[in-house]
């Protein structure tokens, strides 16, 4: 179950969250509903809702892939008129980014693995790791179009 961290619902928000569905989807329309409500269009808030979600899921199936179910990730979010930030970090032993194979390549299109972060990058206009590789941070700056 997601338990709040001292931030009230609105346009900014910090939450440790566990492997829940519920709470993953939770999370994800909490972003998207401030999204919405500084003006991104749809195309703009699925973008986000992927990003989010593809990352929520690869902190617990990679970086938790050792730890006990009970452990939980730390998820922060941002939204402003201008740009949507979201940071998600795991309690694991983080990863080297630039090891993941490239899944788009032909000896690694029937792996299954490596999808999220192609789409997280593909998606979000800025995708950063920290140099533990235990977080992500993500920054979606609104399009000319929105």
């Amino acid at each position: 179950m997601a338990q709040e961290q001292s931030q009230p619902a609105g346009p900014s928000g910090s939450i440790e969250l566990s492997n829940d569905r519920a709470a993953i989807t939770a999370i994800g329309e909490r972003v998207i509903e401030a999204a919405e409500r500084a003006g991104f269009s749809e195309a703009s808030r699925f973008a986000v809702r992927l990003a989010i979600e593809e990352a929520i899921v690869n902190a617990f199936k990679h970086g938790h892939k050792k730890l006990g179910k009970h452990e939980t990730i730390e998820v922060e979010y941002e939204v402003t008129p201008e740009a949507i930030s979201i940071v998600v970090t795991d309690k694991g032993p983080g990863f080297a980014p630039d090891d993941v194979p490239d899944p788009t390549a032909e000896e690694n299109l029937m792996k299954t693995s490596g999808r999220g972060l192609l789409l997280m990058r593909a998606y979000m206009t800025e995708v950063s790791h920290n140099d533990a590789g235990n977080q992500i941070r993500m920054r979606y700056i609104r399009p000319d179009e929105d």
